[in-house]
């Protein structure tokens, strides 16, 4: 059944015993994802995730009731969350309607779906199913949403703050909670310990740093040039560079390739909507970028936008685990690159 926002997030904070799925999907992957967050939170950090994909659920339509229906070997709550879901699992969550039990909540991001999608039309004829569509936030609500981020943490966060991380972030949820971590961070705010986020903080932390030396390593992890990946991290590493300071400048190519290739899949052009994209691309690199465009399609690059917001993160952990991690993941999206090269 259709669900809207509020019903979502309601279900979600106490999961109903009569909803064995939630299906979030839409063109706003970063709201279905922080939706997502919720149910995470209300099964508690002791509880034990099973993660699942659409290939595996294609090829063993079972899997999924099996995995509801199981204990927990260690006596926890038990959830199911499955990433990359789309026509190929259908016959999956009909075993999962279908069966006698389901005492585990399944929960899947699936992007942006059509409204023929055989997966949204069982999603919504079903009682047992709740589905919510995400969309692109306009100004005002992702103002709104960057206050909610901010909140939560413990930041309060004045209005004309709240529209400049949404500027800086081009109103992408996932950048802007990004934005807002660093100055949480930088605040040492916390729910219990409340802090005044203030100009001086975002202007010491938004400061432009030259993305030159770090630019090729760019290039290469989204275009999946290996090799020159591991030279320019090696360069890197000799020159002393944090590990940390390389995921900004990822993060900004990659939320452009995602905003190019929504205006290509929208119009067809891939010129037109990489001179629609203005100054945001160097001329020098306007055959880089649109080969970057054609490399990745739109749930593609919003996955290299996960990992990379889940990198920066880890870079905060200290004790050199943030860098391995950094390094793995660009070796991830490298990889995928490489796979996907024309």
């Amino acid at each position: 059944m259709k669900a809207n926002r509020g019903q979502i997030e309601r279900a979600l904070d106490a999961p109903p015993q009569d909803i064995r799925f939630f299906l979030l999907y839409g063109p706003d992957e970063a709201g279905s994802q922080s939706l997502a967050k919720r149910l995470e939170r209300a099964m508690g950090p002791q509880a034990e995730r099973i993660d699942l994909d659409g290939a595996t659920l294609k090829d063993d339509p079972a899997r999924l009731s099996d995995e509801a229906a199981s204990f927990s070997m260690f006596g926890d709550k038990r959830w199911i969350r499955i990433n990359g879901m789309g026509e190929e699992s259908v016959p999956a969550l009909t075993a999962l309607l279908e069966g006698e039990a389901a005492g585990n909540p399944v929960i899947a991001v699936a992007g942006a779906l059509k409204a023929t999608s055989k997966l949204v039309k069982l999603a919504l004829d079903h009682k047992a199913v709740m589905a919510c569509i995400s969309y692109q936030p306009d100004a005002r609500e992702s103002e709104q949403i960057a206050v909610g981020i901010a909140r939560d943490g413990g930041l309060r966060l004045p209005s004309d703050l709240a529209r400049r991380i949404v500027d800086l972030a081009n109103g992408d949820r996932a950048l802007m909670t990004g934005e807002i971590e660093k100055l949480i961070l930088y605040l040492d705010a916390a729910p219990d310990r409340p802090r005044e986020a203030t100009a001086e903080a975002l202007d010491a932390l938004s400061a432009d740093n030259p993305d030159t030396e770090v630019g090729p390593l760019v290039n290469a992890v989204l275009g999946g040039d290996l090799k020159a990946m591991h030279r320019e991290l090696t360069s890197l590493s000799e020159t002393g560079t944090a590990m940390a300071s390389v995921i900004r400048p990822l993060l900004n190519r990659a939320m452009l390739i995602a905003h190019i290739r929504t205006d290509f899949d929208a119009g067809g052009r891939l010129e037109g909507a990489v001179e629609a994209a203005g100054k945001a691309v160097f001329w020098k690199e306007k055959g880089l970028v649109s080969r970057q465009v054609r490399q990745w399609d739109a749930p593609g690059i919003a996955r290299v936008l996960q990992r990379l917001l889940d990198a920066e993160r880890a870079t905060r952990s200290g004790r050199g685990l943030g860098d391995l991690m950094v390094r793995h993941e660009l070796l991830t999206i490298a990889r995928q690159a490489a796979r996907e090269r024309v």
